[in-house]
């Protein structure tokens, strides 16, 4: 579709990486509870833009290397496999539980809390290398429209962010409470999003 291609893995690895409480939960989880409901969904709709920022980042840069040569193609998307092996090994590996409980944040005004929340992911160089790395793999390599594919991957991610998180900043007092209560279920987490990521790296690495 679209000149992607596994789009179901795609999606389904997208959720549970949505599922690991990470920075960007616990800011908006924060933003719920000490300001409401409004604040939480305006930190959300800050950091899908920071999402907006790099898939078009990723859809304009890699294809304009991409388009050179086929070479060049498989050579991104080995890299990007061989990163997500990595990070799925760390994740597989990493035995402490990350602190999950809501930061304490001062009150601000929605505007701030949206330009908080989209300049938190734009700046962030682990969000830049995931994409990066990540949305290639499922980009099919006979497209000829591959900016296309790049952007519709990236919309498709950003969309399912969106509804999750939204959820999670309309239930951030409950969602909260449980998530500082339950470690074992943030560390089943990490260890289930790292063994998909090696899976898939290792699938990429073989089959293309």
């Amino acid at each position: 579709m679209l000149g992607t291609e596994n789009l179901p893995l795609f999606i389904a690895s997208g959720l549970l990486l949505n599922l690991m409480p990470g920075p960007d939960t616990l800011y908006i989880v924060g933003r719920s509870i000490s300001q409401g409901r409004k604040a939480g969904v305006v930190s959300v709709l800050g950091i899908s833009s920071g999402g907006t920022v790099h898939t078009v980042a990723a859809a304009l840069g890699l294809s304009a290397i991409l388009a050179a040569s086929a070479s060049a193609f498989t050579v991104v998307r080995l890299a990007g496999a061989a990163y997500l092996v990595y990070l799925g090994s760390r994740l597989l590996l990493d035995r402490t539980v990350a602190a999950t409980a809501a930061p304490e944040l001062p009150t601000q005004k929605l505007w701030t809390i949206y330009r908080q929340g989209a300049m938190t992911n734009v700046l962030n160089p682990k969000v830049a290398l995931f994409f990066l790395s990540f949305l290639p793999q499922f980009v099919d390599p006979a497209s000829h429209a591959k900016v296309l594919a790049f952007l519709f991957l990236g919309a498709v991610f950003i969309f399912n962010s969106t509804i999750y998180c939204s959820l999670v900043a309309w239930f951030a007092a409950a969602i909260s409470t449980r998530l500082r209560q339950g470690s074992s279920s943030s560390l089943l987490a990490k260890r289930a999003t790292g063994a998909l990521f090696v899976g898939l790296g290792l699938k990429l690495a073989v089959t293309r």
